[in-house]
């Protein structure tokens, strides 16, 4: 019964580094250089990383393009599990670059995600910032 009315899953604060929103995403946090250095690097790791998950789903639609209806079927469950897995490195990346945001851009990401109704990734922030 908890639950009956509104069930929704919430969508996640996603900052999508290494896409075209770098600069936005700088600007914004105002990241000093460290920060910058490392957003930047870890972008380039997801372009490699989904980059071959794309290469991956690419040559499962070639495979697949005169297939049966059940292997259609059973090719479309393989191609979410590597749309999943492109959306889990995005996440595991966002969730690196807000692990080293200090406390005043960790909680500005926390308000922003909260005016956009959007459920924050949480980093564990009871660790002292170095």
């Amino acid at each position: 019964m908890i639950c009956s009315l509104h069930c929704v899953a919430q969508e996640e604060c996603i900052l999508g580094i290494g896409g075209q929103d770098d600069e936005v995403i700088e600007e914004v946090f105002q990241l000093n250089d460290d920060q910058i250095e490392k957003m930047k690097n870890w972008g380039a790791e997801l372009k490699i990383r989904n980059e071959i998950l794309k290469d991956q789903a690419d040559f499962l639609l070639r495979k697949h393009a005169q297939s049966s209806p059940e292997d259609l079927v059973a090719m479309s469950y393989k191609y979410k599990d590597i749309l999943d897995s492109m959306k889990q490195n995005v996440r595991m990346l966002d969730k690196r670059l807000l692990s080293i945001f200090n406390a005043k851009q960790y909680n500005f990401y926390l308000e922003l995600c909260n005016q956009l109704s959007l459920l924050p990734i949480y980093v564990d922030r009871s660790v002292d910032e170095k």
